[in-house]
């Protein structure tokens, strides 16, 4: 603008850019004081259909004013500047306007065909400046995006590798998981609570500051009242993103809680995650910043993987102690069976040693008293009994077969009628005479 308006004897000049229906003011030379204020109030300008800027708009060619006390609306430049004359040169990209360059004279003298030439030229040149903006803001976008992606890959990737490494240790889990949750968002401190019996107990913290830190290690489990983040975030299960925390009604009312957060932590701007299985809340994971910042969606997305994360990190916990009890209770089974085994052999090979040398009434006595002791060489005093059959042997070698029977049948049933005299209450001198 400074060179358009020195080559061209111009006193002052604009240039503008296409938004909202509107032309928003980019640049100026020799712009009056008052039209700069009028600008910062109303950076859109929105002239009248009948105004120069509107025919540029719906013709897109170059307009060419020579004297503008002939137009019926002059505009707010040339009102205040008490400009004559006026060349206005689209902004084009592809047939589509994208702005103005407007200069003016404050006499009537119409521009040569040179200077319009040369303020075309200008207008070509900042078209390709505005598209070089434009796709290096651009390519700064991506930059950043593939930045912020890569940092969030690498995270996560460190995260996951915490937990293949500890699967046992959520402590650590939850540590790495605030500290790269904290990084990446831009957040000042992080606090993971589980949730248990209606109650947020804090697992893990990460910097906190002092002050606040010492309080929830006295007061490890949080206690709130109904309008605290944490109360929504166990009734909606649902996360809370709060720009303020000082403009919060808990705050206001006094929790003490959230009045420890913002004036013990310093916390003005919270983020919490709620820690979800199966729709079932298990905890929550909360970012602080102590500025008035709200947090981007990209941010609260990471966040929300983290969270996504931790759970597994739970159910891993939770898998990997009902594995563990299972494969004990597995170790004391087959203990106990090898033990039956074990016994039952040994009375396999006990009763086959004890049916080699003894009658199977006394082997099978021995093995179910369970002790051996029977067999041991021990001193005992013991009554022998001797009965026969006066002449029995002589008889059996001449009689028949049948004789002998009928002889021991008969000594057994009178043996059989003397006890049964004896049962029955006899004397000993009777059963003798008999």
């Amino acid at each position: 603008m400074e060179n358009a308006t020195r080559i061209c004897e111009a006193e002052l000049g604009t240039l503008v850019i296409c938004e909202n229906d509107g032309f928003r003011h980019v640049a100026g030379r020799g712009l009056p004081p008052d039209y700069i204020e009028l600008r910062k109030r109303e950076p859109v300008l929105r002239p009248p259909n009948n105004a120069p800027l509107r025919r540029l708009a719906a013709n897109k060619q170059v307009i060419h004013v020579v004297d503008l006390l002939s137009e019926p609306a002059r505009g707010q430049l040339a009102t205040l500047a008490g400009s004559r004359t006026q060349v206005l040169v689209p902004l084009l990209k592809d047939d589509r306007l994208i702005g103005a360059m407007v200069v003016f004279r404050k006499e009537v003298r119409p521009f040569t065909d040179k200077q319009i030439e040369l303020l075309e030229n200008f207008a070509a040149q900042a078209v390709i400046a505005i598209e070089n903006a434009r796709l290096l803001n651009e390519l700064r976008q991506r930059t950043t995006d593939l930045s912020e992606a890569l940092e969030q890959q690498t995270a996560t990737s460190e995260v996951l590798q915490v937990i293949s490494s500890s699967p046992s240790e959520l402590k650590s889990v939850f540590e790495t998981m605030l500290a790269k949750a904290t990084q990446i968002c831009d957040a000042n401190f992080g606090v993971l609570n589980l949730y248990e019996n209606n109650a947020f107990p804090v697992a893990a913290m990460h910097n906190v500051p002092a002050a606040f830190a010492d309080l929830r290690r006295h007061e490890p489990t949080f206690h709130f009242g109904p309008n605290h983040p944490l109360a929504r975030v166990a009734t909606t299960k649902e996360l809370q993103h709060i720009a303020d925390v000082k403009a919060e009604e808990s705050y206001l009312e006094g929790d003490p809680s959230i009045v420890a957060f913002a004036d013990l932590a310093g916390a003005r701007t919270l983020l919490i995650v709620p820690m979800l299985k199966e729709n079932e809340l298990i905890g929550a994971i909360g970012i602080y910043r102590q500025e008035v910042r709200p947090f981007t969606e990209k941010q609260i997305a990471l966040v929300k993987n983290f969270a996504a994360q931790a759970v597994i990190a739970i159910e891993n916990v939770r898998l990997l102690r009902e594995l563990r009890e299972r494969t004990e209770e597995v170790e004391k089974l087959n203990q106990q069976l090898e033990q039956r085994v074990a016994d039952q052999v040994g009375e396999i090979e006990r009763m086959s040693k004890l049916r080699r040398f003894l009658p199977p009434q006394v082997a099978d006595l021995i093995v179910a008293s369970g002790s051996e002791e029977q067999l041991e060489s021990h001193r005992r005093e013991i009554t022998a009994l001797f009965c026969d059959l006066r002449g029995f042997t002589g008889f059996t070698e001449s009689a028949d077969a049948e004789d002998v029977m009928a002889l021991l049948r008969e000594d057994h049933q009178v043996d059989r009628w003397q006890r049964g005299r004896a049962d029955s209450g006899e004397s000993r001198s009777a059963r003798t005479a008999s």
